[in-house]
C-alpha cells in the first residue's frame, strides 16, 4: 500500500502489529469495549484460524507487557474535589428551604421526603462530576475504570465523591445523605445509616439469585421442545424492523438496537440500493457487512425472518432463527435453541434489580421494574399499574370527576361510543406527542388503536384482544427488552421471541366446524392448522378459534407431553389426569426423553442423523474387497507393498500354533 503519516504512540504501533496485515490501522484509545468490538469485527471478516492466531498474539502481548508494567494505587491517588464543601453548602440551603416549608405545613411528609431525595441526588451527581473533572490525566484510579479493567464510576464516587443517599430495608430512601466519602471517613451516624443499605443489598442478592434461578427453570421448561427441526419452513411471513434512525440534523445512523434486533437474522426480502444494486438477497444473512451496506444505502427498515413467524409444526426452522449466536454460522438442524434462549434470558436475571421503587405518589401505583417485571411479562399477569388502551382509532372526551377520570372514545368509523369509567386519578393521563412536543392527553384529542390512555403499562391480554397475536408478541418482546436495557444488559430479541412463541401456542376452539375439536377446548396451534387444512381440502367447514396468551408456567403444564409437565409442577394432578384420559406421550421434547432414558432428540440424537446409512464409494468398495485370500501367499510383496511399514518385520513374527 501507499505510505502515509499518522500521529500515534508506540503502544498503538505494537498493537497494530498483532492484527492481520490488511486490517485498517487502529489509532485510538482502546478500552475493553472497543477491543471487544475489534475482535467481533475480525471474527466477521476473517477465517477462524486467522482470528485464533490474532487472539493468541494479543494474549501473549498482554502477558508480556503486563509483566513489565502496571499501575499502583495509594491513598493519595484518591483525590477529593476541592470545591466539594462549596457544592454541598449550596444544596444545604435548598434543603433548609424545603424543611421550612414542611414546618409551615405547606408540604406533606411524603412531599418533603420526595423533595429531599431529589435535592440530594442532584448534589451527589454534581459532586461526582466535579470529582471526575478534578482527577489528573495520569491518575491510576480513573485509568483502571476507563480501561474496563475493574470497577465502575459509582464505586469511585464513594471513594472520592460522596456516598449519597442509601435505602432502608423497605426500599425507601433515608432522606439524610451521607456527605462523606471513604477517603475522608464516615461519622458514626453515617456509618450506621450506610450499614442499612449494605445489609439490604446482601439480602437482596441472595433472594434475587433464587428468583432468577426459578425464572430460568420455568423458561427452560416452556421452551425445551423448541429444537431446530428443518433448515427452512418456507414461510412468506416476516416482521419489519428498523435499520436506521434519524439524528436531529437529519443524517441517518444505525438504529441504536441494531445489534440486538436485526443482526444475525435472515432477511425476508431482497433489498436494493437506490441505483438498483442488490445489497441483501432474500434469505441472506444480516451480518456486519450487510448491515453496513444497508445503513450506507439509507435503508430505513427491513423485513426479517423471525421465530414469531416460523411455520414449522414442531420446533423451529433454521432460517427463521437465523445465526447461532455462539458460532456465527446459520444454526444447525438439531440445535436446542429453546434451552439456549431460556439460559440467555435467565442468566442476566441476577443482575436485574429487585427493588420496586417506592418514590411515593408518582404515577399512583408502584411501577414494577427489574426481575419482578420480567416475571410479570412472561407469566402474562395483569400488570401492576395497569392502564387502559384505546380499542379503536377515534376522538376522546375526558370528564374530570372528584376521584376518577371518565374517558369516552368516539370511533372514527361512526360505530358505538366506548366508555372507560372509574379510572383512578392516582394515575396521570398518558402523554401524547403533538407537533413535536409532549403533553398529556386532553379533551378532543385523536388517539390511535392500542394507545395508552393513562400512564402505566398495558395488559398483554388487552393488547391481544384489541391488536391481535402478532402485536402482543412484539409488545412482550419490547417490554422485556426495556427492563434488560435499563440495566444495560444486551440480549438478542430472537431469544425472547422463542419464549414468546411458546406462550401463544394454543388456540381456544370457538366453533368446531367439521373437525374433531370440541368447542371451548384448547388445541395446539400446529394441530389446529393441520386439521383445518385437511377439512378444507375435503370441502368441509374449518374450525374457528381464538389465540390464547398463556404464562410460561401455565404453558409448561398445558404441554402435550404429560411426562414433561409432571416433572415440572403439580405432579399428582397431571399424572392422575393423564391416567384417566389414557394419554400418550409422543416424546418430542428433551425432558420426556431424559426421563425414560432415551437419546435426546437434539444434536446428533435427532432422527435425521440417527438413521443415516453410509454407502461406500466404488473405490472404497474395491479397496475393501481386495483383501488377500489364502492362496495369494501371505508375504508376497503385492499384498503388503515393498516396505510394509509394519512395526515388527512380519517374517520374524510367530503366528502361534493352533493345538486343537
Amino acid at each position: 500500500g501507499d505510505a502515509w503519516l499518522a500521529e500515534t504512540t508506540l503502544g498503538r504501533v505494537l498493537f497494530n502489529d498483532l492484527l492481520p496485515p490488511d486490517y485498517p490501522f487502529v489509532n485510538e484509545i482502546l478500552p475493553k469495549k472497543r477491543q471487544a468490538m475489534i475482535i467481533n469485527d475480525l471474527a466477521e471478516r476473517y477465517s477462524m484460524t486467522e482470528v485464533a492466531q490474532v487472539l493468541d498474539r494479543l494474549k501473549d502481548a498482554g502477558f508480556y507487557w503486563a509483566t513489565r508494567s502496571g499501575v499502583t494505587m495509594a491513598i493519595s491517588d484518591v483525590v477529593v474535589p476541592p470545591n466539594k464543601q462549596q457544592i454541598l453548602d449550596g444544596y444545604e440551603v435548598k434543603a433548609d428551604q424545603v424543611n421550612k416549608r414542611y414546618q409551615r405545613g405547606a408540604l406533606s411528609h411524603q412531599e418533603r421526603n420526595d423533595e429531599m431525595v431529589k435535592i440530594w441526588n442532584q448534589a451527589s451527581e454534581e459532586v461526582a462530576r466535579a470529582m471526575e473533572a478534578n482527577f489528573p490525566e495520569d491518575n491510576p484510579i480513573p485509568t483502571i475504570v476507563k480501561s474496563g479493567a475493574a470497577g465502575n464510576m459509582t464505586q469511585v464516587r464513594q471513594l472520592a465523591g460522596m456516598r449519597g443517599l442509601v435505602a432502608n430495608p423497605k426500599g425507601e430512601y433515608i432522606p439524610r445523605p451521607i456527605k462523606s466519602n471513604f477517603r475522608e471517613g464516615l461519622s458514626v451516624l453515617e456509618y450506621f445509616i450506610s450499614t442499612h443499605g449494605t445489609r439490604k443489598g446482601l439480602a437482596d442478592t441472595a433472594l434475587r439469585t433464587a428468583d432468577s434461578g426459578y425464572l430460568t427453570r420455568r423458561l427452560v421448561d416452556v421452551s425445551q421442545d423448541v429444537i431446530v427441526r428443518e433448515v427452512d419452513c418456507g414461510t412468506e411471513r416476516s416482521i419489519t424492523m428498523p435499520v436506521t434512525e434519524e439524528t436531529a440534523d437529519g443524517t441517518l445512523i444505525p438504529h441504536r438496537y441494531i445489534r440486538t434486533s436485526i443482526y444475525a437474522r435472515c432477511s425476508a426480502e431482497e433489498v436494493r440500493s437506490p441505483d438498483g444494486e442488490v445489497i441483501v438477497e432474500k434469505g441472506g444473512d444480516l451480518g456486519d457487512p450487510a448491515l453496513e451496506a444497508l445503513v450506507a444505502a439509507g435503508v430505513r427498515q427491513i423485513k426479517v425472518r423471525s421465530a414469531l413467524t416460523c411455520m414449522s409444526g414442531t420446533g423451529i426452522c433454521g432460517m427463521c432463527y437465523g445465526r447461532s449466536m455462539a458460532t456465527g454460522k446459520l444454526v444447525d438442524v438439531g440445535e436446542a435453541v429453546g434451552i439456549v434462549a431460556a439460559q440467555s434470558i435467565g442468566e442476566p436475571g441476577t443482575q436485574l434489580t429487585m427493588r420496586t421503587f417506592h418514590t411515593g405518589g408518582v404515577a399512583g401505583d408502584d411501577i414494577t421494574t427489574g426481575l419482578p417485571r420480567v416475571t410479570e411479562l412472561f407469566e402474562a399477569r395483569v400488570p401492576k399499574g395497569k392502564a387502559p388502551i384505546a380499542d379503536v382509532d377515534g376522538r376522546i372526551s375526558i370528564e374530570d370527576g372528584e376521584r376518577f377520570w371518565k374517558i369516552t372514545l368516539t370511533p372514527d368509523d361512526g360505530s358505538e361510543e366506548i366508555v372507560y369509567e372509574k379510572l383512578s386519578k392516582r394515575q396521570w393521563l398518558a402523554m401524547t406527542v403533538v407537533d413535536g412536543s409532549e403533553r398529556p392527553l386532553a379533551d378532543g384529542d385523536h388517539v390511535h388503536i392500542g394507545q395508552l390512555l393513562l400512564e402505566g403499562t398495558a395488559d398483554p391480554h388487552e393488547v391481544l384482544r384489541v391488536m391481535g397475536p402478532r402485536e402482543v408478541q412484539l409488545h412482550l418482546v419490547r417490554e422485556v427488552q426495556k427492563v434488560y436495557r435499563t440495566q444495560s444488559v444486551d440480549i438478542h430479541d430472537k431469544h425472547i421471541e422463542v419464549i414468546v412463541r411458546q406462550m401463544l401456542r394454543r388456540v381456544t376452539i370457538i366453533d368446531s366446524g367439521a373437525t374433531e375439536f370440541l368447542p371451548g377446548a384448547l388445541a395446539e396451534r400446529s394441530d389446529f392448522e393441520v386439521q383445518n387444512r385437511r377439512v378444507v381440502s375435503e370441502g368441509g367447514e374449518p374450525a374457528s378459534g381464538r389465540p390464547v396468551l398463556m404464562g410460561i408456567t401455565k404453558a409448561s403444564l398445558a404441554t402435550e407431553s404429560w411426562l414433561s409437565a409432571a416433572s415440572f409442577q403439580e405432579t399428582t394432578r397431571i399424572l392422575t389426569d393423564a391416567a384417566i384420559n389414557g394419554k400418550r406421550d409422543k416424546l418430542v421434547g428433551l425432558k420426556e426423553n431424559v426421563i425414560i432414558g432415551k437419546l435426546i432428540p437434539a444434536g446428533t440424537g435427532i432422527n435425521r442423523y440417527r438413521n443415516i446409512q453410509v454407502q461406500p464409494t466404488e473405490d472404497a468398495r474395491t479397496a475393501a474387497y481386495a483383501l488377500p485370500s489364502y492362496d495369494d501367499g501371505y508375504y508376497s510383496p503385492d499384498v503388503f507393498g515393498g516396505g510394509s511399514g509394519a512395526a515388527v518385520p512380519l517374517d520374524d513374527y510367530d503366528f502361534g500354533r493352533d493345538y486343537r
